[in-house]
């Protein structure tokens, strides 16, 4: 039977000399796995469309194993996305993350357009290390671990929130603070850019200038969440890792390579 659906390339795998098995992400099926014939190949149709993070429209047979690709038309191959090594890093931390906490073949419409709305705004001038951040912050949700963020997990108090609680995997309120004697990594800004995160859509988000301490506070406490309570081993943190320590090496140095 025939499939058509529009998708983005999650991962590729080289498939004996000529061929490559492509893993895509649809609104209509969720995470799947192709077979793209001679995809290798310099002058293959399948060349262009089946490399990491492209965009498009893909129709493929579906039989009981694998699908096999048929046609790839490519709507947007992220090019700004792929010719920045910092935003590359990003990208693949983002595209690993949904990879590792999702299941194959199990729809989810919202994620396909949170994806695409994050790869979107990072092809474009936006800050690529907060859209990872909301990213990370609305895939907590994906992973059935989310913290509590809208009120205070201890009373339920909306009101005067100052602090982030690993500990309760949420929010507590100026009252409830004491309960937890852990220092915090999110401080006052931090704990409300997390609330925002959780809760807005990231096409309908301005340009938003975090200060480098507040950044560090939000990867710090995201990071620290994610190794309490989701526990997945992302290989694509270690090269991440890398860019971000060479261009925190670049800013200390006065050296600007943009």
């Amino acid at each position: 039977m025939l499939q058509k659906v529009e998708g983005i390339v999650l991962r590729t795998t080289d498939y004996g000399e000529n061929h490559k098995i492509i893993t895509i992400y649809s609104r209509e099926n969720g995470k799947t796995a192709l077979m793209a014939r001679g995809a290798k190949k310099t002058k293959s149709k399948f060349a262009s469309a089946s490399q990491l993070f492209v965009h498009g429209v893909f129709i493929y047979h579906q039989s009981r194993g694998m699908g096999s690709l048929n046609q790839a038309d490519i709507v947007d191959s992220f090019r700004y996305i792929r010719s920045d090594l910092m935003k590359t890093a990003y990208a693949s931390y983002a595209v690993e993350l949904l990879d590792k906490l999702t299941e194959d073949k199990q729809p989810a419409a919202p994620l396909f357009d949170l994806l695409l709305q994050i790869f979107s705004r990072m092809n474009e001038e936006d800050d690529p290390e907060i859209l990872i951040r909301i990213f990370e912050t609305k895939m907590l949700y994906v992973s059935g671990a989310a913290p509590v963020l809208n009120a205070c997990v201890n009373c339920g108090n909306m009101d005067e929130i100052t602090r982030f609680s690993l500990k309760y995997a949420g929010v507590l309120c100026r009252h409830c603070a004491h309960i937890d004697d852990r220092p915090s990594p999110a401080g006052p800004h931090a704990v409300k850019l997390l609330r925002l995160f959780q809760q807005i859509n990231p096409s309908r988000i301005g340009k938003i200038s975090v200060k480098s301490s507040t950044k560090k506070e939000l990867k710090d406490t995201l990071e620290a969440y994610y190794e309490e309570y989701v526990g997945v081993y992302i290989k694509a943190k270690r090269f991440l890792k890398q860019m971000e320590d060479l261009e925190a090496g670049n800013l200390d140095s006065g050296k600007d390579f943009s």
